[in-house]
């Protein structure tokens, strides 16, 4: 009989365990949850203290079968899902088919899939953690009576399809209430000042700070412009020169939050996009004769501990690298927030022997980036403060008062190796002494405009949940990817815009549920959730107290929330019979349509202005196009696929065609054109008009341009971290389009 059965949640994490334990353990995945609440119906018992009923996920039968013959071959078993509370379900739910068979059941927690982190899981093993496994449960029942609620609650006000949630709609509502405030947003005109001084040194460039001792800012030409005439006729005399070192300490490692956001800003990957990548990395990578190893720790964690020996690893990697005038007296001390969980580490290599560069063979390219990125990251965060010396130079003329400030780097320190972000480089300046009187060489008046608080990207909206303590490092990713799938925002230049689906839903389930989608109340459950696992609260009381004040709401908004289906004032007047229009939805989004409908059948799109009122959009476009069975001008409309082109003769003439886009298709002997059309899902795409005869298809957006390399016929459009390219798909010979 073997030793040991080791059960995890992953096929990957199998190869990787299964070469360092031998064959004295059987290794098996559950593949993720076994169970969980059935999706035909609530699945909470309510009046029996919310006891949720659990099912056998559709498929996941045999799986338990699976692990019970494997069970039964060894001594003990060890349960070694994720150390997270999602993982501790899945190793209750494990635990609770397994048990009968009288075998020995422990807590495997991996926080690394290496010889030295699986090894020593194994010798010191947990036990099953009853509650964590209470918080988990609390916050699935909590999803579960919101979601479940909500939910078919907006498919009957508003249409099918649509989902709410717990955390998601806070979310919403924070990306919302920010176009809110953009719109409602009214810009500001000032003036700034910079001059150019000279001294004996060298030029000085200085910016006009103060006038007799108060704060200057002018808001306007005029005001500007008199600035100007009294630097023109003034002494400038420097009146103080302060000189002090700077010192900028470097950024702790990456926690989940932050390794989102910063792969957001650096490398342009979604949350959910960098949480599949770094659940590679650690689950493991096949290093070819080295075979399957987790080249990070775990990644779901907000606590920035670091191991004793993992600091002393860096300690000598940084001395070998950069020798040790970059290595601080002591290791470097960084505080987690007050709810982080110490017993997780920060996110890092788990081997500074596996340089980015000598794993870059084994990864793709966004996963090589991505580990470069965290390795980078812990490195400098063990490394020594850079310094920095910077001058200021104050300086007097008339009323007025000028500030000069330069930056010189001392020493480097981390900065040689990681830079938290792009900085403004400042100047360096020359020499100059109290009381040196400097010659005016230019005055340079601008004007600026105060600007709106930006949209929120993926990174800035994770960093405010996090903030707010809205929702745990594992959800993060979720939630933005949720709320973009169900179409409530749209990318905009990297940014997360609502849609008007968006908007509309939000403004419903604000008006009538105030206070669930509260951050403040939102983070409050959050905390509550974290007592429970301290065990200082309880799983019943919170769903209590919960669902007694969401059931009032839940039943008011049922008889009180406008349905969208029945329409809602927009205040636009239907330019057929002067009636109000209302705002409808339908499959196809949401429009606007006569409120004395079936009378009168006037329909129209719309759109918000920056102001978030709306404009009524012209439901035609003339193309000069001509019908080539009635002779009338073809217009474009837009339908549930998107646009075409359709006779104005409509509805005597119902003729119809795609948009095309006067490319000739590729395909030899081929005499069709490339046509746009748009899948079931949405995305826009190009065929040949002569299909289904002629096959190909194109995915990317075509310029009617040669290429200047190989002379392909046309180019295509492609996006890559924020740049847009024109590329050949012949030869990839590319040019930038737009930074």
């Amino acid at each position: 009989m073997k030793k040991g059965l080791i059960i995890v949640e992953s096929p990957t994490k199998v190869r990787t365990i299964k070469k360092i334990v031998g064959k004295n353990f059987i290794v098996e995945a559950s593949v993720g949850h076994i169970k969980d609440l059935p999706k035909s119906k609530i699945g909470v018992d309510i009046e029996n203290d919310f006891e949720p009923e659990y099912v056998v996920i559709r498929g996941k039968r045999q799986v338990i079968n699976r692990l019970k013959q494997a069970a039964k071959k060894v001594k003990e078993i060890y349960l070694g899902p994720d150390p997270d509370r999602e993982g501790e379900a899945i190793a209750w739910h494990i635990a609770e088919e397994i048990k009968p068979l009288g075998k020995p059941v422990r807590r495997l927690l991996l926080y690394e899939l290496t010889e030295r982190g699986i090894k020593e899981a194994l010798k010191h093993p947990a036990e099953l953690d009853i509650r964590k496994f209470e918080s988990q449960k609390a916050r699935r029942i909590l999803d579960r009576l919101v979601g479940y609620n909500l939910s078919p609650l907006l498919w009957e006000k508003v249409k099918r399809g649509l989902s709410a949630g717990r955390v998601q709609s806070v979310a919403l509502r924070l990306i919302c209430e920010r176009e809110r405030e953009r719109e409602a947003f009214e810009p500001e005109e000032y003036w700034t000042i910079e001059v150019l001084l000279a001294s004996d040194k060298g030029l000085l460039p200085a910016k006009v700070k103060t006038f007799r001792g108060e704060k200057l800012r002018p808001q306007n030409q005029d005001e500007a412009l008199k600035v100007v005439r009294d630097l023109e006729g003034a002494k400038f005399l420097v009146e103080k020169v302060v000189k002090k070192t700077v010192h900028r300490r470097p950024l702790p490692p990456f926690i989940t939050s932050t390794l989102q956001q910063e792969a957001w800003r650096r490398l342009r990957f979604s949350a959910k996009k960098t949480m599949l990548l770094a659940q590679r990395l650690y689950e493991g990578i096949e290093l070819g004769e080295e075979g399957a190893v987790g080249l990070i720790t775990y990644m779901r964690t907000d606590s920035v501990r670091i191991a004793a020996e993992a600091q002393k690893e860096a300690r000598q990697y940084i001395e070998q690298t950069f020798g040790k005038d970059y290595l601080p007296p002591k290791p470097p001390v960084y505080k987690s927030r007050k709810s982080a969980q110490e017993a997780h580490e920060a996110i890092r290599p788990t081997s500074l022997l596996r340089t980015p560069e000598s794993v870059k063979p084994y990864l793709s390219k966004d996963e090589f980036s991505l580990y470069e990125l965290i390795f980078k990251r812990f490195v400098a965060s063990q490394m020594k403060e850079a310094l920095f010396e910077r001058t200021e130079v104050r300086i007097a003329a008339g009323d007025y008062g000028l500030l000069a400030s330069g930056l010189v780097l001392l020493h480097p320190g981390f900065l040689i190796l990681y830079r938290p972000e792009e900085e403004e480089e400042e100047a360096t300046l020359p020499q100059v002494q109290a009381g040196a009187v400097l010659e005016l060489k230019k005055v340079d008046p601008k004007q600026h405009f105060t600007q709106p608080p930006p949209r929120y990207t993926e990174a800035t909206l994770i960093r405010t949940l996090e903030e707010k303590g809205i929702g745990r490092p594992s959800t993060y990713a979720q939630i933005v990817s949720t709320i973009k799938e169900r179409g409530y925002v749209e990318p905009e230049k990297g940014h997360l815009k609502p849609t008007e689906l968006g908007l509309l839903v939000n403004d419903l389930l604000v008006a009538h549920f105030p206070d669930i989608l509260e951050t403040g109340f939102t983070a409050r459950l959050e905390e509550e959730l974290d007592r429970i696992e301290e065990g200082k609260a309880d799983r019943i009381s919170l769903l209590r107290n919960f669902y007694t004040t969401f059931q009032e709401v839940l039943s008011r908004a049922k008889e009180e929330m406008a349905s969208l289906k029945a329409g809602v004032p927009s205040g636009i007047k239907c330019p057929s019979c002067g009636a109000e229009m209302i705002i409808r939805v339908g499959r196809a989004g949401a429009f606007l349509a006569c409120s004395r409908y079936p009378e009168c059948r006037e329909t129209s799109d719309y759109v918000r202005d920056e102001k978030g009122q709306l404009k009524v959009v012209q439901k035609t476009q003339v193309t000069g196009e001509v019908c080539e069975k009635c002779g009338r001008p073809m217009v474009i409309k837009r339908g549930r696929f998107g646009e075409f082109l359709a006779c104005s003769g409509y509805p005597e003439c119902k003729n119809t065609r795609p948009i095309s886009t006067g490319i000739p298709c590729p395909e030899e002997g081929c005499e069709g054109t490339l046509i746009k059309r748009r899948s079931r899902k949405g995305k826009v795409y190009y065929r040949c008009s002569k299909a289904p005869k002629c096959s190909f298809i194109l995915w990317d957006e075509p310029l009617a341009e040669k290429c200047p390399s190989c002379g392909a016929p046309f180019m295509v459009k492609k996006r890559r971290k924020g740049n847009l390219f024109k590329m050949c798909p012949r030869c990839k010979h590319e040019e930038l389009l737009e930074e």
